[in-house]
């Protein structure tokens, strides 16, 4: 595939979206958010967008204030089919945190945050990044491979990585719980699958309790063939996701080359 698949805000939005009605009171409103990670909820009436509301609206109104005198009614939003990129352009130039997501009956069908925007760009598993891989194997080892999608066990993978960073680890906590999860890439050498990409996102999996994940999968299907990742992995001592360090990010090479720099 020569272009990359384009992300979409329906693939990272959040689907499961609180919300309040316009007859709610201020009162209520503010509390909810309280007791909440939220400092806001769009404001519906019957899936219909109406406006939304935010912390900083209720500070100066009335506890008993129906939230509808209150709410913003000029929103910016979001279309499911429009662009990350678009939306990432959209949140930077507003300065809002927030896209409340509709679709063309002006429905609200999901929400797409900052922090949403910023995964979607970290470890992103994309066809082209699939077919770079298997063309690269291919001109090394001079054959044809196949591939092809398929679910995998966890338990089953062979990690080609050693370490991981903790915070890009809750990052990928975060998105499955949401249901965001890309697919893994795996090479299927001679039944031996080798995680080739994913290494947060199986961890993340594990800790949460979830056992087979959506791969990408490249078929080698040649006896004696054992790939370059293969031998580091087992020089590394790399069996299961259990033999895989979790560091956190200050322990980053970056970080500790701008420290060296500075």
């Amino acid at each position: 595939m020569s272009n990359p698949r384009r992300a979409l805000v329906k693939d990272y939005m959040t689907r499961d979206v609180q919300t309040v009605s316009p007859d709610e009171l201020v009162i209520e409103v503010a509390r909810k958010i309280a007791e909440s990670d939220h400092n806001g909820y769009p404001v519906t009436e019957r899936r219909q967008v109406r406006g939304f509301v935010s912390a900083r609206d209720l500070l100066l109104a009335d506890d008993e204030d129906p939230i509808f005198k209150v709410m913003a009614t000029d929103l910016v939003v979001a279309h499911p089919e429009m662009r990350v990129t678009d939306a990432a352009r959209v949140i930077l130039r507003s300065g809002i945190q927030k896209l409340p997501v509709v679709d063309d009956a002006n429905n609200l069908v999901g929400i797409i945050s900052n922090a949403d925007v910023i995964r979607s760009h970290i470890e992103r598993a994309t066809p082209e990044k699939v077919g770079k891989l298997k063309q690269t194997l291919e001109r090394i080892h001079n054959l044809d491979f196949d591939e092809e999608r398929r679910t995998v066990d966890i338990a089953s993978l062979t990690p080609t990585q050693k370490r991981v960073y903790a915070d890009e680890l809750e990052g990928r906590k975060y998105e499955m719980k949401r249901g965001l999860a890309e697919p893994l890439v795996v090479i299927d050498v001679n039944g031996r699958l080798l995680l080739a990409d994913g290494h947060h996102r199986i961890l993340a999996a594990d800790e949460l309790g979830i056992d087979t994940m959506d791969a990408y999968v490249i078929v080698i299907d040649e006896p004696d063939i054992e790939l370059g990742m293969e031998r580091t992995a087992r020089k590394e001592g790399l069996e299961t996701i259990a033999d895989i360090e979790v560091v956190d990010y200050a322990r980053h090479p970056l970080i500790e080359r701008t420290k060296r720099l500075q």
